[in-house]
C-alpha cells in the first residue's frame, strides 16, 4: 500500500516550523531530508524516524519497524499532531544523523575515432 498524497501533506504540513525539510518520492513512499541529511521515511502511512541514540530517549518505548520488507528498522512515531514535539524529535535527531554520502562524479567517455 503506498501512501497518500494527504498524508504526506499532513506531515510536511507538521514540520513545516522546522527549516529546510524536503521530501523526495521513492517507489510511492516518501523519503523527508532535514538540512539535506536523511531524517525520515513515510511508508504505509507510517513516519518512521532514523533510529538514533537521540531517537530512542526521545521517544520512550519506542516501536521499531522497518519501513518496507528487508530494510532496517526505523521509529515508529505515533505521536504525530503534536508539532512542538515532532519539531523537538527533529532537532535532537539531526545532530546524529549520517551525512550524505557524496554523489558520484559522472564520467564522460571520450568518443574514439
Amino acid at each position: 500500500m503506498a501512501t497518500s498524497k494527504e498524508f504526506l501533506n499532513f506531515i510536511l504540513e507538521q514540520l513545516s516550523g522546522l527549516d529546510e525539510i524536503t521530501h523526495r518520492m521513492m517507489m510511492g513512499e516518501y523519503i523527508i531530508y532535514y538540512k539535506g541529511k536523511i531524517a525520515a521515511e513515510i511508508c504505509d502511512n507510517r513516519f518512521l524516524v532514523k533510529a538514533v541514540d537521540a531517537a530512542a530517549k526521545y521517544i520512550p518505548n519506542a516501536v521499531y519497524e522497518p519501513p518496507y520488507k528487508g530494510a532496517k528498522p526505523m521509529i515508529l512515531v505515533e505521536n504525530l499532531d503534536d508539532r512542538d514535539y515532532l519539531t523537538g524529535l527533529f532537532e535532537a535527531i539531526y545532530p546524529e544523523l549520517p551525512e550524505p554520502k557524496p554523489k558520484k562524479k559522472k564520467i564522460k567517455q571520450e568518443e574514439t575515432k
